[in-house]
């Protein structure tokens, strides 16, 4: 990672900390290895980005309908889907320090060889590259071994162990046929969730770019197996694409890579990830893949049910095939977070500012008094702070003098402050402050709420 970059990420990792966007997780026992919370600031900064996805893609079309699943499902679902036996990473200790990685991403950081799944040839390549540990120097290897990333635990009343779902699709896939007898539903349609998943990750780490708990905006497009799907799978790219962009990020930061066909899942026929280069370069924010009849298929053999499809204008019966866009929650914060952080000089003086686009901005709009000993002025600021609060999360600010208060507000995000001072009891005019531009206006108290939800609305 370049300096500059590296010094970028400690920085948003640093700022996220000190203004209530995401906290080290069980800092006070002394952590817990890549797990965060997200502080006041960085839950409505997560709330909002859930908000825009559901309304782009549910609540704005009309062949989407959504689900919410638990993440408890029966251990049969993870066994027909192959999570069980085959949802494996390869790792390696070093014997010298102790640390552990996946061997595959070690050999090709090393070599550039990609040996993903060939524990055999990992094992030559360790021994005969003598690769060093990236901790401690040594070439002192264990054995690569495969790891299940499913996380287990038990229920009363189930033999054997129940799994934390390492993906949102099985509840979508087993709850197809509810959605299709309840609702009226053609094909093509899709069902979408927002929900957490569990992975136990051999390395986790780049803040909350990889998680062991994270969560996903997912969703599954049931199409007609004869129908032709490469256009439909282009506009979809590019609707992942939109996306990323309504959260700020630069076109020329997104790049797409298809997986090799040799590289490719046995169910898939083609997959796709939008990579964005965040500060410690490309790397995977969505991905999109053609998932053919596979988990249906798996469902209905393992669980004995029908889970076809009448069509009932051509009058067939079969089982849909499926397209799988994912959305990463985690990483689209980050994202986030990563293209609005500026730092300006302004004044002299070094401003930092999260330019977040509007909708994202957990704060939308603060109300500041002049003075606060000043009764009128701190109750005519109330005032204005209830008549905006019912449309807009907005924040009362009266600590400080107001340059102190604009430096918060745009630390956080904030779009627009509106400060309420001794003309306002005269004129019934506030003045109105842009966050990127820091140019402020005056307008009319009478106006404010029209002002505020034409400027939310472009």
């Amino acid at each position: 990672m370049a300096k500059k970059q590296e010094d970028l990420m400690q920085k948003i990792v640093s700022f996220c900390k000190r203004r209530g966007f995401i906290y080290p997780s069980s800092e006070i026992y002394g952590g817990f290895a890549n797990s965060y919370s997200y502080g006041p600031y960085g839950t409505e900064l997560k709330n909002n980005l859930k908000r825009l996805w559901w309304k782009k893609f549910v609540q704005d079309r009309v062949d989407m309908v959504g689900i919410d699943g638990p993440i408890l499902l029966n251990p049969r679902l993870w066994e027909a889907s192959g999570h069980t036996s085959g949802f494996n990473d390869t790792m390696v200790d070093c014997k010298g320090c102790k640390k552990r990685f996946r061997a595959d991403h070690l050999i090709e950081a090393a070599t550039s060889l990609d040996l993903e799944g060939d524990i055999a040839r990992m094992a030559k390549a360790l021994k005969e590259k003598k690769i060093n540990c990236p901790e401690c120097g040594q070439t002192n290897w264990t054995e690569p071994r495969n790891l299940n990333l499913m996380f287990t635990t038990t229920m009363n009343g189930v033999e054997g162990p129940v799994y934390l779902r390492p993906e949102t699709a099985g509840a979508i896939f087993v709850d197809f046929k509810n959605v299709i007898d309840s609702m009226r539903v053609k094909i093509p349609f899709g069902i979408a969730q927002i929900g957490k998943a569990f992975r136990n990750e051999i390395v986790a780490g780049n803040f909350i770019f990889r998680l062991r708990e994270f969560e996903q905006m997912e969703i599954e497009y049931f199409i007609d197996p004869e129908a032709k799907w490469e256009k439909l799978f282009d506009w979809w790219l590019k609707e992942e694409e939109e996306f990323a962009l309504a959260l700020g990020a630069d076109k020329k930061d997104l790049r797409r890579f298809e997986h090799p066909k040799e590289k490719l899942s046995h169910y898939s026929r083609k997959t796709v990830d939008i990579e964005y280069n965040f500060p410690f370069g490309f790397s995977e924010l969505y991905g999109l893949a053609h998932r053919g009849d596979f988990d249906l298929s798996q469902h209905a053999k393992a669980s004995g049910q029908d889970l076809s499809y009448f069509d009932q204008i051509n009058n067939r019966k079969y089982l849909p095939h499926v397209l799988e866009p994912t959305f990463g929650v985690d990483r689209s914060i980050l994202v986030a977070l990563c293209t609005a952080y500026h730092e300006e000089e302004v004044e002299g003086e070094i401003r930092t500012v999260l330019k977040f686009p509007p909708a994202l901005a957990p704060v939308k709009i603060a109300v500041f008094p002049l003075l606060k000993n000043k009764a009128e002025l701190v109750v005519k600021a109330k005032e204005i702070f209830d008549l905006l609060k019912d449309k807009y999360f907005c924040e009362f600010d009266d600590n400080g003098n107001v340059g102190k208060r604009y430096r918060r507000q745009d630390e956080i995000g904030t779009p627009y402050c509106v400060t309420i001072d001794f003309d306002t009891l005269e004129d019934k005019m506030v003045t109105v402050r842009d966050r990127d531009s820091m140019k402020q206006e005056r307008v009319a108290v009478a106006e404010l709420v029209n002002y505020f939800n034409n400027k939310f609305s472009n």
